[in-house]
Formats: structure tokens, C-alpha cells, sequence
């Protein structure tokens, strides 16, 4: 077992479903300053087998028994997209600070409430792009921040592909599944384009944004061919850095995700793994200080439970976030939301301008 601190954040998942399995469930029991304290399901037979399996102090089926617990401190919500918003408002209403899996809705709108509610309650609310957390993301960012002086342009791209089930099967375990789970009234992939928006180009626009601050401006072209889908979006940044952003779903190779950052002082190359292998990112940073490429290891890129631990970290010590928050979240989804209608219309989109459904 980790070594854990004294003092620990007794925290609820609600979703016991493969996401859970995968990342939630397994960080809450690592994490050295949280607890797996509760898990709360509507299938019976999930809820039962997650509880012999990861063995929490208490078991819900019912959501608003598990908020109602006073010992729950905090909440992770693991579930559908389309559930994220609402039931992270139900947990924020009743006190708990919540960590809530990305994307953090599906429309620009219901995000404006949840941020309301986040604003009026004065809790902590971080979204679950973990690739904040990943050791070399994080000293790419350091470079960015303390070094690298002004920057130039981004290349970033996110490439799932077509092979990637045949090897995270390998590595991962069988996720458990139930006829009697609770799913959302319309199915998320009935519209490829939107869901892999959200599901992947959610985790494109966030590290764009966690390198290279505000998008103001997007102009982006889809092609669709032999069942592919490839996003080439020209990103404008308020801080004048030009982008280049190019989400493609599914590449007949490997998975291919990293960047290109050029700066005044220095340059950044970057190659991003499949989540699932837990492996941080190569990164090389070379600095025109000492004209050396600088390549940091990242032992620990369980990004997940660095992710929860953060959260901690800022719930029961107050520590600055340094995950993504609601502002976070929100220009996520206005970004998507920008390049899915840039992509409809063929022009250009100010972000800060735009309403509606990703």
C-alpha cells in the first residue's frame, strides 16, 4: 500500500462504470492525502462488485443518500457526459467540492449555470483533464512560465488510432459492465463528429490552452473519408501566439499525440502516450541558454491520482489549483463549440462569442 498522509479527504465516486474501473477508483485507494470512502451506483450488481473489489466504508445506490453523508467530503463524478453538469450542481448544492471527468458538459450554457453555482457555493470545482498532471506537460509548462520568454507558435496534435483497443486491451484490465447501468436518453455516438469533439478534441483544446493561455479566435476544416475524421484548426491565442491544431480520428498507426513550441528562448517537443499506459510524455526542451535539450523522466505518470491528489491538496490545504477549473472547463467547451460551427460555416469564430451544443 502507498504511504498515506494523517490527514485524508473521504472521498465519493459516483460511476462504477469502465472510467472508474480504469482511473477513479484505483486513485482514490493510491492517493497519499484521499480515501476511497464511498462509491455510488444505479446497477446493483456494478455496485456489489466494485465494493467486494475496492473495498469503500460505504456502498450508494442512490446519489442523494451518498451526498446526504456528511462524512463524504468531496466528490468525483465518473458518469456520461451529458450527466456531468447536473450532478455535479446536486453535489456542489450540498456542500461537496467535486472532480468532475472532462469534458465538463456538452453545451456552452449549461456550463455558464454550473459556474454560477460554483461561484455562489465558493467550493472547488476541477475538471478532469489530467494531462495537466503529467510530469512532463508540467515541465514543459515550468520551461514556458520561467524561461522560454516569448512565444512564437504551437503545433499540437491529438491522433487516435485505429489499433489503439487491440493494445490498451493488453495492458488494461477487463472492465466490468452491467445490463442495469444508467445511460443518457439519446447515445452519445449516434454523432461521431460531436463525440469525438468531446471526448477527444476536449483534451487537444485543454493542453493548447494550458501551454499557451486564452483562444480567442478559430477557423478550422473537417474532412471525412473512410469512416476518418481529420480537424485541422489555425488557433489564435490572446497573448498573440499563432496554432495549429489538428485532431484526427483514427490514424492508421500508432497513437500519435504531442506538439511543437517554439519560444523567444528555447523550443519544446513533445510526444504524449495512450492515458492508459500511465507513461509521462517525452519532452524535450532545449534551451538557447545553454544550447542543451533538457529531458526530464516523469517516473509517476499515474496522471490520475496526481490529478486527485491536487485536487486535495487545494480542498483541504487550500494550495492554489493547479488543475483545470470552471473558467477552464467553460472555455473548453466554447472551444469545441467554436470549432464545430467553424467547421460547418468555414469561417473564422471569436470564442468568447459562442453559445450553444459542441
Amino acid at each position: 500500500m502507498p504511504t498515506k498522509d494523517a490527514r485524508r479527504l473521504r472521498v465519493g465516486v459516483l460511476g462504477c462504470g469502465p472510467i472508474a474501473q480504469f482511473a477513479h477508483l484505483e486513485s482514490a485507494v493510491k492517493a497519499r492525502n484521499a480515501d476511497l470512502y464511498a462509491i455510488c451506483d444505479a446497477a446493483p450488481d456494478l455496485l456489489a462488485r466494485m465494493g467486494a473489489t475496492y473495498e469503500p466504508t460505504k456502498a450508494y445506490a442512490d446519489y442523494d443518500a451518498m451526498l446526504a453523508d456528511p462524512e463524504v467530503e468531496a466528490v468525483v463524478v465518473a458518469i456520461s457526459d451529458s450527466f456531468h453538469v447536473p450532478m455535479a450542481i446536486r453535489a456542489l448544492e450540498a456542500g461537496k467540492p467535486v472532480l468532475c471527468e472532462k469534458p465538463l458538459g456538452v453545451n456552452v450554457e449549461e456550463v455558464e449555470a454550473l459556474k454560477k453555482v460554483v461561484e455562489r457555493t465558493g467550493l472547488t470545482l476541477q475538471v478532469g483533464h489530467m494531462k495537466r498532471f503529467d510530469p512532463g506537460l508540467e515541465a514543459a509548462e515550468k520551461f514556458i512560465q520561467t524561461e522560454m520568454g516569448q512565444m512564437l507558435s504551437l503545433k499540437a496534435w491529438y491522433c487516435d488510432s485505429t489499433h489503439r483497443y487491440t493494445m490498451t486491451d493488453a495492458v488494461q484490465p477487463l472492465p466490468i459492465t452491467s445490463k442495469l447501468a444508467r445511460k443518457p436518453s439519446e447515445n452519445p455516438k449516434a454523432d461521431l463528429r460531436r463525440y469525438f469533439m468531446l471526448a477527444h478534441g476536449s483534451h487537444l483544446v485543454d493542453t493548447a490552452r494550458f501551454l499557451c493561455g486564452e483562444i480567442t479566435e478559430v477557423r478550422a476544416r473537417l474532412l471525412e473519408r473512410f469512416g476518418a475524421y481529420s480537424w485541422f484548426v489555425e488557433t489564435s491565442f490572446a497573448n498573440g501566439v499563432l496554432g495549429h491544431l489538428d485532431l484526427t480520428v483514427a490514424v492508421r498507426m500508432d497513437w500519435f499525440e504531442g506538439f511543437q513550441l517554439y519560444g523567444e528562448n528555447g523550443s519544446i517537443i513533445a510526444k504524449t502516450y495512450n492515458p492508459w499506459y500511465f507513461k509521462s510524455s517525452d519532452v524535450e526542451i532545449f534551451s538557447e541558454k545553454d544550447a542543451t535539450y533538457h529531458r526530464p523522466l516523469g517516473a509517476d505518470g499515474h496522471f490520475f491520482r496526481r490529478q486527485l491528489e491536487g485536487f486535495t491538496d487545494t480542498v483541504l490545504n487550500g494550495v492554489p489549483q493547479r488543475g483545470a477549473n470552471i473558467d477552464d472547463g467553460l472555455a473548453s467547451v466554447r472551444a469545441m463549440a467554436a470549432i464545430a460551427e467553424s467547421a460547418r460555416s468555414g469561417k473564422s469564430v471569436r470564442v468568447a462569442d459562442m453559445q450553444g451544443a459542441v
